[in-house]
């Protein structure tokens, strides 16, 4: 296949409030030359369409079958967003602790990204949730990823996957990056 000698570039999409110094997003950034984050305006009251049109453009940037795109939280239904409205195939996504929008303590002024789409993503996804989410029950994660199309992993008692739940050197998260190339 003509494309296996071309690097994978990774690009991070951060959920509300964007991603510290010390989230394992920042880490994978951190990781290597070919990881990019996605810099929205608007990080704390964002618009979908706005966050999936930033996505698209920088997509563009990239030969579409290197990409692997690694969202958290409301970064995941991003991307499924993304995905619905604009068809790209590319390589793959890293979905981890998609956020339930659509719960009823869900209450950040984030516009238009529910009713979250379950339609199946057009490439390889990987969702990854824990068992003591307060964003997301496990239940909902796997339905999430059902719907997509997604392998789903369960990580146990590990909160958001973030920097309260002690997710900064992920290097578990890294090791599931792996499988998408």
């Amino acid at each position: 296949m003509e494309h296996s000698d071309k690097m994978t570039n990774y690009l991070i999409v951060p959920g509300l409030g964007n991603s510290g110094p010390e989230h394992w997003q920042t880490y994978f950034e951190n990781s290597g030359d070919n990881f990019y984050r996605i810099e929205q305006e608007e990080w704390e009251a964002p618009t979908c369409e706005e966050w999936i049109a930033t996505i698209d453009r920088k997509v563009l940037d990239f030969d579409l079958s290197t990409v692997v795109l690694i969202g958290h939280s409301l970064g995941c239904a991003t991307i499924a967003h993304w995905s619905k409205k604009y068809k790209r195939q590319i390589k793959g996504a890293l979905l981890v602790a998609p956020s339930d929008l659509e719960a009823a303590h869900y209450t950040f002024p984030a516009k238009g990204f529910a009713p979250i789409p379950l339609e199946k993503i057009n490439f390889k996804t990987i969702v990854v949730a824990s068992t003591d989410d307060v964003w997301v029950s496990l239940a909902r994660a796997r339905f999430f990823a059902d719907s997509w199309g997604s392998e789903f992993i369960n990580i146990g008692n590990a909160g958001h996957i973030n920097v309260a739940s002690g997710h900064t050197n992920w290097d578990e998260g890294l090791k599931i990056l792996e499988r998408l190339g």
